[in-house]
């Protein structure tokens, strides 16, 4: 599975309030939303009147074509001239094989302990471990 994530940071230039702030903020993510499909949300500069930080998140198995379409979404953000990208940044992720981590039928292998991953968290939280017991 391979995750994409993108960073935009913006400038309202007419806003003189956070409703004015958050109405085109909320156009903006709603565009992006209805127009690729990406998971997007307001991540920063939430008590400011003209400054927003806009995070996007996108899953695939391409990371060609996710890195393509998080460029689209930042220049799309740029051409609706509604605000001014200060900034933006973009980031793929590989994360680890599914089939590397699932047995035949495609659920998680279990051993007497319990699933793979509680081993990781009893690691970083024994006190857990103990009260289970």
């Amino acid at each position: 599975m391979i995750v994409g994530v993108a960073v935009i940071e913006i400038h309202v230039h007419e806003s003189q309030s956070l409703k004015a702030k958050r109405g085109i903020v909320r156009s903006i993510l709603g565009r992006l939303r209805n127009k690729f499909n990406v998971s997007v949300g307001e991540v920063g500069g939430q008590g400011t009147w003209q400054r927003a930080t806009i995070g996007l998140s996108m899953t695939g198995s391409d990371e060609i074509s996710l890195r393509r379409t998080l460029r689209r979404a930042i220049t799309f953000v740029e051409q609706t001239h509604l605000a001014e990208v200060i900034d933006s940044d973009l980031e793929i992720i590989r994360m680890p094989l599914v089939s590397d981590s699932f047995g035949e039928q495609g659920l998680p292998e279990q051993s007497e302990k319990g699933l793979s991953w509680d081993e990781d968290r009893d690691q970083r939280d024994p006190e857990r471990r103990e009260t289970e017991e």
